[in-house]
Formats: structure tokens, C-alpha cells, sequence
């Protein structure tokens, strides 16, 4: 296809897009709304995971321009907090010699977010497991590096679920 045909081409599909009323779904635009994103206790023995959390769920709100993350309480509208209540690593499947082939990273966690001013609850979630499997290797550092990845995407999948039904609660109030 040449490269007017192929332009004009997204150009109507982009004109449809605009012309059905469709918006994205994780982005905020309505009025401008702060949160505070407190540290997560974090009951593991995993040291940084805390961290982790925070910087992950602050790159997803700062998504919005509707929505800013402070570092105070105090003049916030809505409060994010939660507990990582545990970090599992159990084997899933076995080799040769009986060692493990398949390990999956499982993380527990609840939270809440809260508006401020009327202390309405608009998500809770009380226990929730996240869980990502990785290939087991002979190689330590391998595997160091492969559950690592494993319980960084589980924290990338987590803030984005807790960014978009956040979203979705400000938008029903």
C-alpha cells in the first residue's frame, strides 16, 4: 500500500474513533483530583519491594493530567493505601533428580482508596493474590534475574489494575 493511501487510511480510522465518542479508558479528564500514595507496609522478608510499589503506582497515576500524586495527606483528595501480606515461591512442576523446573512468584496484598473530605471507600480490596511463573535454569543468577522479572511485572500488572479501577471509582462519584 503506498504511503498517501496508508496515511489516509489512518487518518479516517482515527476520524472514526473521535466521530464514536471513544476515550481511553486509563486516562483521567475530568476535574483535577490529588492522592496521596502512602509507603506500603511490607511484611516480606523481600527488602525495596515497598519501593517498588511506590514508584510503580506513581509512574500510572502521573498518566492523567487530572490527577497529581502529593506527598503529604494534608490537602490530598483521595488516599492510597495498602500491605504486602506475603511472598511465596512455590514449585509448580519437576525434573530430572526431582528438582524444580517451574516456579511461581505469588504475592498477597490488600488495599483501600479512600476519599479524603467524605471518607468514602470507592475501591477495597482485603486479599488479593498476584501470580507470575518463570522457567527454573542450572544457572543462580539466571533464576535471581527470572524471579526478579516475575514479581516486576506482577507489581507492573498490580499498579496498572489499581490505577484503572481508581479511575473508574472517580468517575461514578
Amino acid at each position: 500500500m503506498k504511503p498517501v493511501y496508508r496515511s489516509l487510511l489512518l487518518l479516517v480510522v482515527a476520524g472514526l474513533f473521535v466521530a464514536c465518542g471513544y476515550r481511553n479508558p486509563n486516562i483521567y479528564t475530568g476535574p483535577h483530583k490529588s492522592i496521596y500514595i502512602t509507603e506500603w507496609k511490607n511484611r516480606t522478608s523481600e527488602l525495596g519491594l515497598d519501593v517498588k510499589l511506590y514508584r510503580s503506582l506513581t509512574r500510572w497515576f502521573q498518566k492523567s493530567g487530572s490527577i497529581s500524586t502529593v506527598r503529604q495527606k494534608e490537602g490530598a483528595d483521595l488516599i492510597l493505601a495498602g500491605e504486602v501480606i506475603s511472598l511465596e515461591l512455590p514449585s509448580l512442576s519437576y525434573g530430572v533428580n526431582n528438582l524444580a523446573s517451574e516456579v511461581k512468584v505469588r504475592l498477597r496484598v490488600r488495599y483501600i482508596v479512600k476519599e479524603i473530605a467524605s471518607n468514602k471507600i470507592l475501591l477495597e480490596i482485603g486479599d488479593q493474590t498476584w501470580e507470575e511463573s518463570y522457567l527454573v535454569s542450572s544457572n543462580p543468577t539466571a533464576n535471581q534475574d527470572s524471579e526478579s522479572k516475575a514479581l516486576d511485572k506482577i507489581i507492573e500488572d498490580m499498579s496498572q489494575k489499581i490505577y484503572q479501577k481508581t479511575i473508574a471509582g472517580i468517575t461514578r462519584m
